[in-house]
């Protein structure tokens, strides 16, 4: 069983005392006449149901039970909330917006990155991003995903009339007296809707360079490079690897009063005080070219390029990395050798590379073992066995003796060979000894 998306009786699941649920790992369904629909896993007490009638029960994992058990007051706080909305006899503008606050509530208080409310054929899915991954965390009525898509597009200020065309739009919330931004995407699908809400929270991004999960030895070199006064630096690695944490948490570090930081973005999703983030919006004629080619007016001291994606951006990376500014900026690419092939694929004058490019960061996100429960499984980690992610890392400092391996297109190998140059799969592997990932999950992130 890979999904827990069933539709809960709870008025019927409350005759049962959930403490004596988890014990027998049995989650009553509902009941239809003589029958009887619960879950039960392997580690099931089936005993406990024998004086019930017909049981038609369906197997899942001893860890979805646990899931769905412990937080069962929420599920059946939200699940009375969607049947108040969509009846008929109720406020249907309180409980939609009480639905929504709990859920968003929930998704801050579980770590999540995203919400993804989904329509399916018979039911309206929610899944919560958490470390990376997916996971279903409340089911309800097929009817509910209309109110619910009407409410958030009501407050993102969105045409709530159309639901043929894919819709973008943001709304705010406070909890606990903070802010915190929600940008919402909403897409047709053959069902109805896919709405997928992004939380924005900047405290998730601002992080310490010392809480990111690197190993000391790199933290070190990364500190290093930060004492450039000019240069170029690229954070490497797919979608998903961390590289804007990263680039955030490092003009976190640099963001001083005798520093002028400006960052050209697509789109600028969190807010550094005293930092000029510029957002990149092409049917305004504000795009990548005009904005790199007009920066250098304001006089910067330090910029940051959210993506090199092109020979332009590059070549315009390189030019003010040469004129006395330090530049960051991020590039898709698996390690730190694909990075130099990608920048020769951009074309790349190889001379302006040698003389500009000062480090290479290559870098992936690795699930962290639970410290509450060590991989067995518990609430805080959602019984999964994992809490959090740490960086896996390999850091290149591009010195002269590298240049010659560059422009004349000789075995790099050889030169990282000599330099003693530890690959982030090593670094991943030091990890695993410490006992902070899994083998699994370095090969996973990888691609070994």
């Amino acid at each position: 069983m890979k999904k827990f998306d069933f539709i809960i009786d709870y008025s019927f699941l409350n005759n049962y005392d959930i403490n004596t649920l988890k014990e027998n790992l049995i989650i009553p369904l509902k009941k239809e006449g003589i029958y009887f629909d619960c879950l039960y896993c392997d580690k099931s007490n089936l005993e406990f149901l024998k004086d019930t009638s017909i049981i038609r029960k369906k197997l899942i994992l001893k860890e979805d039970i646990l899931f769905f058990l412990s937080d069962i007051e929420t599920r059946k706080k939200l699940f009375s909330l969607s049947l108040n909305s969509i009846s008929k006899e109720n406020s249907k503008s309180d409980s939609i917006k009480d639905f929504l606050i709990i859920l968003l509530k929930s998704a801050i208080e579980s770590r999540s990155s995203d919400i993804h409310i989904e329509s399916l054929e018979k039911t309206t899915n929610i899944r919560f991003r958490i470390d990376g991954n997916l996971k279903i965390f409340y089911t309800f009525h097929k009817s509910f995903l209309r109110v619910i898509s009407s409410y958030i597009k009501m407050v993102s200020k969105l045409d709530i009339t159309q639901n043929r065309l894919p819709l973008d739009g943001s709304f705010s919330m406070n909890f606990e007296n903070k802010k915190i931004d929600f940008r919402v995407s909403t897409m047709p699908t053959i069902y109805g809707e896919s709405i997928v809400i992004r939380v924005l929270n900047n405290t998730s991004m601002a992080k310490d360079i010392k809480n990111l999960g690197f190993s000391e030895y790199i933290y070190k070199k990364i500190k290093e490079s930060l004492c450039l006064t000019s240069g170029l630096i690229l954070v490497a690695g797919p979608t998903g690897s961390g590289k804007s944490t990263t680039l955030y948490s490092i003009l976190n570090e640099l963001n001083q009063e005798n520093k002028k930081i400006i960052t050209v973005e697509d789109p600028v999703e969190y807010k550094i005080k005293y930092i000029q983030q510029v957002e990149i919006n092409e049917p305004l004629g504000i795009d990548f070219k005009t904005i790199l080619r007009n920066i250098l007016r304001q006089d910067p001291d330090i910029i940051l390029i959210g993506e090199i994606r092109d020979k332009t951006s590059l070549d315009l990376a390189l030019q003010a990395s040469l004129t006395g500014h330090l530049v960051f900026a991020s590039i898709h690419a698996n390690d730190t050798l694909e990075t130099i092939t990608r920048l020769k694929d951009l074309e790349a004058n190889e001379y302006l590379l040698c003389s500009s490019l000062k480090y290479i960061y290559s870098q992936r996100l690795v699930l962290k073992v639970c410290k509450e429960c060590n991989k067995k499984g518990c609430s805080k980690c959602n019984y999964t066995g994992f809490y959090g992610r740490c960086t896996i890392a390999e850091i290149l400092k591009v010195e002269k003796e590298i240049f010659s391996y560059i422009l004349d297109n000789k075995n790099i190998e050889n030169y990282l060979e000599k330099i003693d140059f530890k690959s982030m799969i090593k670094d991943g592997e030091d990890k695993v000894k410490e006992n902070i990932t899994t083998l699994d999950e370095v090969y996973k992130v990888i691609n070994v």
